[in-house]
């Protein structure tokens, strides 16, 4: 069935908005400016501060959400469906981890490259699979355990190109693309009870994706916003990239950006962006499937490497390349895109031809990341 303007309006909107919403924040993290009380530039580096941005993105579609409705009631006769009331602190525990993945994501990306964090990020599919099973009672199929099997071996190959390439690109060196590796790879487990808490408790709810995503929001950016005060008290050694070494320097953060404006325009680039991203990601798993979001998703890893590339950010390696053809293998063999493509085939079609359209299409488990999510 051929897409329709407003699919591949949405379709065409996530991929920007997903790849905007990385290359922003890897932007910002390049940007070397005076702080409060610098004679010389240092980089900056406060992945908290960021965090509260892409919170308050996701804060921006509540807003959204309410003006689009007030304005839709004044019409003779309304379209928009606000979907069933429901309690919002049910948002509470999937927003608790979305933050602290988010942060820790961040934190991460200060050590490593832009496509190395968004390939690893492919990481989330393991433990959401075997997360799913445990807490969710779902039974994987042999497909979705050999994508999962797959997706451990990419996951090894992006991270043996990041060991071989020794000293990076962008200055980092191999302790701290590893340790930042890692924490991406941590960052994901957090991800995915995340995703398993949302399958079990909110999408059961009929709830409007703008309200969705900026409840979620609220929460984030509210908590954040307010634990920002007892990181700037929090040392942390050598850890804290700031002069006074603790958690998180919002106020050295600010002098930074007043010195360089430039770096707001990045922070504003990843908070406008991860409004639309995710806004589209919901609105593409219901308009469309969840597996588009994920081939979506996909190609998101794809434009964020070329545009990497093509600005000087990184260099080429060829096990990278390797590695992310290896995950596009494994994610699509979880997803089951494998099913449309072996149904070409004549025994195969005989044998499984009523079971190629599934239910499980429009999942919503594994419909894609923030950045994070995803980006989320």
């Amino acid at each position: 069935m051929a897409w329709t303007k407003y699919q591949l309006f949405l379709a065409g909107l996530m991929l920007t908005t997903g790849s905007i919403n990385t290359l922003s924040a890897k932007w910002a993290d390049m940007f070397s400016a005076r702080g409060c009380n610098d004679t010389k530039e240092r980089a900056f580096s406060h992945p908290f501060l960021q965090a509260v941005c892409m919170f308050l993105g996701e804060l921006s579609c509540l807003a959204a959400f309410y003006i689009l409705l007030c304005h839709d009631r004044r019409r003779p006769e309304p379209t928009v469906d606000p979907g069933q009331s429901f309690n919002p602190l049910l948002f509470l525990p999937p927003a608790l981890c979305d933050m602290t993945g988010t942060s820790i994501m961040y934190v991460a990306l200060n050590m490593t490259s832009a496509s190395s964090f968004q390939m690893l990020r492919g990481a989330v599919i393991i433990f959401t699979g075997l997360l799913s099973v445990a807490f969710l009672g779902r039974r994987l199929a042999p497909s979705q355990w050999l994508g999962i099997l797959v997706t451990i071996v990419g996951l090894v190959v992006v991270g043996l190109a990041d060991f071989v390439s020794g000293e990076r690109d962008d200055g980092h060196k191999l302790s701290e693309v590893i340790t930042g590796d890692l924490l991406i790879i941590m960052a994901q487990i957090i991800v995915s009870v995340q995703m398993v808490l949302e399958e079990k408790f909110v999408y059961r709810h009929n709830v409007h994706p703008l309200k969705a995503v900026g409840t979620e929001g609220f929460f984030g950016f509210v908590i954040l916003t307010l634990l920002l005060i007892p990181m700037y008290f929090i040392p942390v050694g050598s850890f804290g990239n700031n002069p006074r070494q603790v958690l998180e320097d919002a106020l050295d953060a600010f002098c930074q950006i007043g010195h360089k404006p430039l770096i707001l325009l990045a922070l504003l680039g990843n908070t406008v962006s991860i409004a639309f991203f995710n806004f589209a990601g919901i609105s593409v798993t219901k308009e469309i499937s969840a597996t588009t979001r994920m081939v979506l998703d996909s190609l998101r890893t794809l434009v964020i490497w070329v545009v990497s590339l093509a600005l000087g950010w990184e260099k080429f390696h060829g096990l990278q390349i390797l590695g992310f053809i290896i995950l596009l293998v494994g994610t699509g063999l979880y997803n089951g895109l494998h099913k449309p493509l072996m149904a070409k085939l004549p025994c195969w079609a005989g044998e499984h031809g009523s079971d190629t359209v599934d239910g499980a299409e429009r999942e919503r488990l594994l419909g894609g990341n923030r950045t994070a999510e995803e980006g989320k």
